[in-house]
C-alpha cells in the first residue's frame, strides 16, 4: 500500500470509493475538505494517523475481495457530467420537494414537543434554494462547457471567463451545502428518532439521512474529480 499520509483525502476516496465508510466512521470529512492531506485530517480530528491508515488497508483488503464501487478518477468529463446529472441531480430534483413538505408537517404536528424542529425547517429550506440554483447553474451553464471542452473545442468564448472561476463559486456554495448538514445532524441527534416518534418523523429522518449520504458522495464527486478534470482540460487547450 503506497504512502497515504500526504494524499489528498478526497483523492483516496475517488482512487477507493468504499473508503468514504472510513472517513465516516472516523469523521473525516472527505467532500467539502477533501483537498486536505490525511496527515492534516488527522492533526485537525485529533486522530492518530497511522491507526486511520490502518484501517484504511483493511478495508482496501477487504474490498478487493468484492464488487469494487465504480471509480470516476478515469471518466471523460462527458461521463462525469452526465452521471452527476442523471443521478445525483436527479434524485434532488425529486427529493428535495418531498423533504421539505415533510420538514414543515413534522415542525407543524411536534414542534411544540421539539422546538428544533423549527429551526430544521428553515435550515432545510435555505439549503433547499440553494441546492436548487446551484444545480440550475451547473446543468444550463458549467456542465455544458465541460462537454464543449471534452469534445475537443479548445478554449472557448464564456461569459465566466476561466472555468476556474464558476469552480470556486461552485465549491464556495458546496461548504455552505456541507455547513447545513452539519446544522442537521446536530438537531436530529444525528438523524435519530425519539421514543415514540411517528411514522412521518420517522419517515423525514430516515430521509435526511441519505440526503446528507447522498449529497456529500455528489459533492466529492465534484470537487475531488470533475472540477480539477475540467481545469487541467481547459489549460492542456490553452498550452497548445
Amino acid at each position: 500500500m503506497k504512502e497515504l499520509r500526504n494524499e489528498a483525502v478526497g483523492l483516496l476516496v475517488a482512487e477507493q470509493p468504499l473508503r468514504a465508510a472510513v472517513f465516516d466512521h472516523f469523521g473525516i470529512d472527505f467532500c467539502c475538505g477533501g483537498k486536505q492531506t490525511l496527515f492534516d485530517a488527522c492533526e485537525k480530528a485529533g486522530l492518530a494517523t497511522e491507526s486511520v491508515i490502518a484501517d484504511l488497508a483493511e478495508n482496501d483488503a477487504h474490498a478487493a475481495m468484492q464488487d469494487m464501487p465504480e471509480s470516476w478518477l478515469n471518466a471523460s468529463l462527458t461521463e462525469l457530467t452526465n452521471h452527476i446529472q442523471q443521478t445525483h441531480h436527479a434524485y434532488l430534483n425529486g427529493e428535495l420537494p418531498r423533504l421539505q413538505a415533510l420538514t414543515e408537517k413534522v415542525a407543524r404536528v411536534h414542534g411544540a414537543r421539539d422546538s428544533r424542529l423549527v429551526e430544521v425547517v428553515a435550515v432545510f429550506s435555505a439549503m433547499k434554494q440553494e441546492i436548487e440554483q446551484h444545480t440550475m447553474k451547473e446543468d444550463n451553464i458549467l456542465f455544458p462547457f465541460m462537454r464543449q471542452l471534452d469534445h475537443g473545442k479548445g478554449l472557448l468564448k464564456a461569459s465566466f471567463g476561466t472555468v476556474a472561476n464558476p469552480v470556486r463559486c461552485m465549491e464556495s456554495e458546496h461548504n455552505d451545502a456541507g455547513e447545513a448538514l452539519m446544522k442537521l445532524r446536530v438537531l436530529t441527534d444525528q438523524y435519530v428518532a425519539p421514543e415514540g416518534a411517528c411514522t412521518s418523523w420517522l419517515a423525514l429522518l430516515a430521509g435526511l439521512a441519505h440526503l446528507d449520504q447522498d449529497l456529500r458522495t455528489h459533492i466529492h464527486k465534484e470537487n475531488s474529480i470533475l472540477f480539477p478534470k475540467a481545469i487541467k482540460a481547459e489549460s492542456a487547450y490553452a498550452l497548445c
